[in-house]
């Protein structure tokens, strides 16, 4: 049974002038561009109850409105690929991602993903924007991702996070020793020459905002705790990589491994071997979509960082030795 969409949303001032298809997207990002502008061809997205093309301008102001039927999404198959779920109800499914899963089918991933998985276990997803993913994780980075299991609790979450309210707490072991925590304000769009990373881009980024603090210290690298603010692509890989303090393992934002000199040979050899950047989705708290009561879930440090850790503390013990281990 395919569900109706009904949403109304106003053309705030800094849109005024630009296409439908743009403010489109920007109005309602839990819908995939394809998908919005299939309704504006189709009518069921009008701008002050009319019709318009994708191309047309809007004014600041205007009322955007969409009355269209959600139709299942095409070409995402179901397939049975263990999930380690730690929650699940009647409006959300809350997973612990390994590393080397792709969360979307795309291209050079056409199957094998998260989304297929999730069908699988959850059928109804597939009448969903995005099967109910309403936020990601890199493909290898771990931990906890939440995922809506209806319409309401889909619109619900991305207004959580367009809100900033849902708190995302993450473990991560970056290059170097920091001296203390801080806050990178720096916005984060497309790298303008290479196309397959995001970079610290002034103008034409988008805001962008990482809290973190130190975790243990050890004299070449330091493990964090990071919470975001914003969830932008790559958003803490780069940040930390803009800080000149980019994640161990991140060969995209990081290049190739740094071995400290006359570091021992379980150390070089752990750090040559570390197979992605070490970052792990550690805790996950939001306000429950059905019953608005806060909500947390959290996801056990993985073998291979727990391993990174005890490596760098048995070449040089942290300096602040109090910190609870993970």
């Amino acid at each position: 049974m395919n569900d109706r969409v009904e949403l109304t949303a106003i053309v705030p001032d800094e849109l005024h002038g630009a296409r439908l298809d743009q403010v489109a997207a920007q109005l309602f990002p839990q819908y995939s561009r394809s998908r919005l502008q299939s309704w504006i061809k189709k009518g069921e997205l009008s701008v002050e109850g009319a019709p318009q093309r994708p191309r047309d301008k809007v004014v600041a102001g205007a009322r955007v409105e969409v009355c269209a039927t959600l139709e299942k999404s095409v070409g995402w198959g179901a397939q049975a690929i263990a999930l380690d779920v730690l929650y699940e109800d009647a409006d959300i499914i809350v997973v612990n991602k390994p590393a080397g899963l792709v969360v979307h089918p795309a291209a050079g991933h056409s199957d094998g993903t998260l989304v297929n998985a999730l069908l699988a276990r959850a059928p109804e997803l597939a009448q969903l924007p995005r099967a109910g993913i309403v936020h990601r994780l890199d493909k290898d980075t771990t931990g906890v991702m939440v995922v809506a299991r209806t319409l309401a609790a889909h619109t619900d979450l991305v207004a959580q996070l367009s809100a900033r309210t849902v708190s995302r707490e993450y473990c991560a072991v970056c290059i170097g020793a920091l001296t203390g925590g801080g806050t990178i304000d720096a916005p984060v769009g497309r790298h303008p020459r290479q196309r397959k990373k995001q970079a610290v881009v002034e103008h034409s980024g988008k805001p962008a905002v990482t809290h973190y603090r130190i975790g243990r210290r050890f004299g070449h690298h330091t493990q964090i705790d990071v919470r975001l603010e914003t969830g932008r692509t790559h958003q803490i890989r780069v940040h930390m990589s803009h800080r000149h303090h980019p994640l161990i393992g991140d060969v995209l934002y990081g290049g190739r491994p740094r071995i400290p000199k006359n570091a021992s040979e379980a150390l070089v050899a752990c750090l040559r071997a570390f197979p992605r950047q070490a970052l792990h989705a550690r805790r996950l708290a939001l306000l429950h979509p059905q019953s608005g009561e806060e909500v947390s879930f959290e996801s056990p440090l993985p073998d291979d960082m727990v391993a990174l850790l005890a490596t760098l503390a048995q070449e040089d013990p942290p300096s602040n030795a109090d910190a609870p281990p993970y």
